[in-house]
């Protein structure tokens, strides 16, 4: 009677098993045969629940460039006893894959193991979300380091990139040049034609700087306000002051009109430069202050103009 009983549950047991959507399987660590594995793998997979029969045909069926890895780091587990988990692509005989969760319970006898108790999971579409995630964090991290009104590059881009940079300068003992560029009489400017004009304006400016220099290294950022900057590598004070004079030129032919300015007709801007080629206790907070003293130069000078230390 209790044979009969013991029986029926475990009847039950196997019909609860195989109407989940988690796929049951038994392994034989000795023979690495299968010993039992869910029908559901078939619709899942398209491989029959015959054709499991070695630990060879679940390793064959890993996606090849998953195959390696997931198959020895499981195999090393089972063997030392510890339970683990592993994502991967598990092959379908249409020639596609199904991203899966092994879940598996390495059963010991006397410290060795006898056999592994696992559960198979379909979790394909969260590993779409998860991609989705993914693009979505890269992007907002590329937002991050874009100023949002002009889309050229942000102080916070500016700033991570001068680190790196001033660390080469100093390391390889090359020049580093900066450039500040101010709208001159920007106030009276948004005061005159208003504050949607005025962004209007600064997204012109951003658009005819950023046409300045013609390396993919250098780096244009608006730093805050009506402020750009122009970062220069390996750049010298004489072609530094070309580039500077080159956007000073390019921003004077956009002929935005300005008839509240006190130096012209149309929009223009003040220059600061500085170069350093850095020494081992050369601060670089000295680049900008430099070129920010420049700058206020310049405009002491009359605007439109360049300066340079």
């Amino acid at each position: 009677m209790t044979d009969a009983v013991d029986n029926d549950e475990q009847i039950k047991y196997k019909a609860l098993l195989e109407s989940t959507k988690a796929i049951p399987w038994k392994l034989d660590w000795a023979t690495k045969q299968f010993t039992y594995i869910g029908p559901q793998i078939e619709a899942l997979l398209g491989w029959t629940q015959t054709s499991w029969l070695h630990a060879g045909d679940w390793i064959d069926r890993i996606h090849a460039e998953d195959r390696d890895k997931t198959a020895n780091f499981c195999i090393s587990q089972s063997e030392d006893g510890a339970d683990h988990e592993a994502d991967y692509r598990a092959l379908k005989t249409d020639g596609g894959y199904v991203w899966v969760r092994d879940v598996v319970h390495v059963v010991r006898k006397n410290g060795v193991t006898t056999e592994l108790v696992g559960f198979i999971f379909d979790i394909s579409e969260r590993k779409i979300m998860e991609d989705k995630l993914i693009i979505l964090n890269k992007k907002l991290e590329q937002l991050s380091f874009q100023d949002g009104l002009t889309s050229i590059a942000n102080r916070r881009a500016f700033d991570q990139r001068l680190t790196t940079e001033w660390q080469h300068a100093r390391r390889n003992q090359q020049p580093i040049s900066l450039i500040i560029a101010d709208i001159d009489c920007f106030k009276t400017y948004n005061d005159y034609y208003g504050h949607l004009q005025g962004d209007d304006c600064l997204v012109k400016v951003a658009h005819a700087l950023s046409q300045a220099p013609m390396r993919v290294t250098d780096l244009v950022a608006r730093y805050g306000g009506e402020e750009f900057v122009i970062l220069l590598p390996n750049t010298t004070t004489t072609a530094a002051l070309e580039i500077a004079e080159r956007c000073r030129n390019i921003v004077f032919a956009q002929k935005i009109e300005h008839a509240m300015s006190s130096v012209s007709d149309v929009v223009t801007v003040s220059v600061g430069v500085s170069t350093i080629t850095p020494a081992v206790d050369t601060e670089q907070s000295l680049l900008f202050a430099r070129a920010d003293k420049m700058l206020y130069q310049a405009k002491e000078n009359g605007r439109n103009c360049i300066e340079f230390c």
